[in-house]
């Protein structure tokens, strides 16, 4: 079993700056992909950030320039600064992880997601 908790989200104006953690735990053997996602009230879920074990990152082309997702490999964990914030960011931001558990049983795991709201 593994269990992602997020954390970091809050209210912040436009403009600011915001710094999502998400950590993962449990029997993990090795974690490929950790990706943060987000979805506004009536919009389907989007993916904003995306990182692989080597560190290889993707991003969705609003975010480029103002977001940047990191991680660090030993403690499972993965982040998301978050720069120069506009309202249209405004969304729960969801964590997910794919990898194999210490079984070596893939896996494919979502946080409880945070909300973020850029507002004045």
């Amino acid at each position: 079993q593994v269990q992602l908790v997020e954390s970091g989200g809050g209210l912040v104006q436009p403009g600011g700056s915001l710094r999502l953690s998400c950590a993962a735990s449990g029997s993990i053997a090795s974690i490929y992909y950790m990706t943060w996602y987000r979805q506004a009230p009536g919009k389907q879920r989007e993916l904003v950030a995306h990182i692989t074990s080597a560190g290889s990152t993707t991003y969705v082309d609003s975010v480029k320039g103002r977001f940047t997702i990191s991680r660090d490999n030993a403690k499972n964990t993965v982040s998301l600064q978050m720069n120069s914030l506009k309202p249209e960011d405004t969304a729960v931001y969801y964590c997910n992880a794919a990898g194999i558990t210490t079984v070596q049983a893939s896996f494919n795991y979502w946080g409880q997601g945070t909300q973020v709201t850029v507002s004045s």
